[in-house]
């Protein structure tokens, strides 16, 4: 937006007036529509790409803990990650710290290949923290048992055991809440807690607990590509001649999430988000 709208006192003024009272916390803020377009800067980018081959790569980067480990390399312009933050001090944990170890964290690009042919089925990636690996099950569920389409798959309604982290794993959801997102039917709320489960719904603007997904699916038989992209959030689905993801591949930027990549595929599908 425009720099004088930033800086407009009348409008940062009428902004203080409704929202401000001096005996409680101020509820019902919304974004302000004079600046809806100043977003604040990503962290989590998730990035699939397909070609008409069965080639894929399935890749998410991410800093970590807003400017990673602040360590900037000599002569770079960009900070290391710290993801080695979640490994944790507890001796006999699975997660504990130790030589020839990666812990576990929230970088889960997935990638699903037929259990017969060993032949591409998807990538997949739900970006957003611990919700990651639950938003997998989620989605896969969606494409494998029900059979909807990438996009139908990532607008279902999700649930997120609300808690879960690297340290403590399972013993973190014992007492944890279940948040269900708006859409979630009542009655399937109600039974739910009468089967013991704290349910809490989530609509509107905090939704983002539920994370951010991307989905390429291909058709074993015709070849064919059908992407999908997160409704919660931005993100892309382009078709044809993708030749900037090609000179990425070649560069080597991607490579942790490339399976069997032929150099000279341009054909491809891909499928990009922020978190």
């Amino acid at each position: 937006p425009d720099t004088a709208i930033l800086l407009d006192k009348a409008r940062a003024a009428a902004s203080w007036s409704r929202h401000f009272h001096p005996q409680k916390r101020a509820t019902g803020v919304v974004p302000d529509e004079a600046v809806f377009e100043a977003k604040a800067g990503p962290d989590t980018v998730y990035l699939s790409a397909a070609d008409r081959w069965g080639n894929a790569c399935s890749f998410i980067n991410s800093n970590y803990m807003g400017f990673g480990t602040c360590i900037v390399p000599d002569g770079c312009g960009f900070t290391l990650q710290n993801r080695g933050n979640n490994f944790i001090v507890r001796a006999g944990h699975p997660n504990c710290v130790g030589p020839r170890k990666f812990c576990y964290h929230t970088i889960i690009p997935g990638l699903v290949t037929e259990e017969n042919t060993g032949e591409l089925f998807c990538t997949l990636g739900v970006m957003g923290g611990f919700m990651q690996p639950q938003g997998h099950l989620q989605v896969l569920t969606a494409l494998c048992d029900y059979g909807l389409d990438p996009q139908e798959a990532l607008d279902q309604p999700r649930f997120c055991l609300q808690g879960v982290d690297s340290a403590l794993g399972s013993e973190s959801v014992e007492q944890a809440a279940l948040l269900l997102e708006e859409g979630v039917p009542a009655e399937v709320r109600s039974e739910l807690q009468r089967l013991g489960h704290p349910c809490v719904e989530v609509s509107s603007w905090s939704r983002e607990v539920f994370g951010r997904g991307q989905v390429i699916c291909r058709d074993t038989v015709s070849g064919v590509l059908c992407g999908g992209t997160e409704p919660r959030a931005d993100g892309s689905v382009l078709g044809g001649d993708t030749s900037i993801i090609h000179r990425l591949l070649l560069r080597g930027w991607l490579f942790l999430g490339i399976v069997k990549m032929h150099q000279a595929s341009l054909e491809v599908i891909r499928c990009s988000g922020w978190s």
